[in-house]
Formats: structure tokens, sequence, C-alpha cells
């Protein structure tokens, strides 16, 4: 809907100005370019999450996309810094290990700053398989169970009502439980 809005608006207004947006996407292309610590597009190179000095250099959290990136950023409670893989394992759409240069991720995982990879792949079936690939590649370059591999929680979320939950979700929350202590 938003592209056919997009295309209807672009024959509405003059030649030049949908020539000037024109210009102005191939002008966006040419500048951004993956991050070359954290692969997040970004038009600077390291990107700003990766040079602000007040993020935790020790924590590293494994994303899908950007957009997971951007999810998370908007939350405001996650200090670390990312790895983008830029896809997710996907048999069925021809997406394999070589697409998320987990090569990379290693090479990061494996810096001796980094205490802890935390893993936030999707929790789906392709994000599951994507988790083990992540997995075996930080697993590469453990010395002494460092960097530790983390997992996002997965579960209930807050709001959701139990009798609306899936059973892979509930399996989750019982899986992921926690004592309360008093």
């Amino acid at each position: 809907r938003s592209a056919s809005r997009l295309a209807h608006h672009l024959l509405r207004v003059p030649e030049d100005v949908a020539l000037a947006l024109a210009d102005a996407i191939r002008a966006a292309r040419a500048r951004i370019r993956p991050c070359s610590r954290c692969r997040a597009p970004s038009e600077v190179d390291p990107c700003p999450i990766c040079s602000d000095g007040a993020r935790d250099a020790g924590l590293l959290l494994v994303v899908e996309t950007p957009r997971d990136l951007g999810a998370v950023e908007a939350g405001g409670s996650y200090r670390g810094l990312y790895y983008v893989l830029g896809a997710r394992l996907s048999p069925l759409e021809g997406v394999d290990a070589q697409a998320l240069d987990l090569e990379g991720l290693a090479t990061r995982a494996g810096q001796p700053d980094v205490v802890e990879v935390c893993i936030g792949t999707n929790p789906d079936l392709e994000g599951d398989g994507t988790a083990l690939a992540v997995i075996d590649a930080v697993r590469s370059v453990q010395v002494d169970g460092r960097p530790r591999i983390s997992r996002l929680a997965r579960g209930l979320p807050t709001g959701g009502q139990i009798e609306y939950q899936n059973a892979s979700v509930i399996a989750d929350a019982f899986e992921g439980r926690r004592a309360l202590d008093a």
C-alpha cells in the first residue's frame, strides 16, 4: 500500500520534485555503508553507536537486521554494542550461513574487550536456526568460557493474556521462569 501511495504521489507532483526525490535516494544510497565494526548502515565509519565511548564495549548484542537494532535502541535500556547479521538463516528463501558473515562475528566476538555475546534473533524457527549458527561462531573463538553466550528472554509478553498465547510462547515462558526471592 505504501509503495502504491508513493507512486501516485510521484505522478501528481511536478517532474522536478519527483526527480529531486530520485536524486536524494541515489545520494543516500551512495553515502550509506555498513559500519566496519557492527555492520549497521551508517554515513560514518565507525557508526555513532560504535563510536560512543559511554557504551559498554564488553556486551555485544547480535541482531538479525538494522530494524531490530532500531527497535532495541528505541527501548532505551540497552547500552552495549551490536553486531547486525543482515539476514537470518532461511533455507526456503535460499539464505544460508554465508549471508550472515559469521566469520566477521567470530572476529568481533573474539576481541579481548568482549565479555558477553547476547543473541537477539527472533523467537521463531528461522531465528532459532540463526541463533545456533551464531552460537557455533562464538564458540569457535571462546577461551576459558569467554565471551559468555546468552540469549534474550522469551515467553509471555507484558500485558498479554495467557489464554491467547500459543503453545510455543507458553513453553518458552516455563523454560525461562525465574525464582522470586522474598
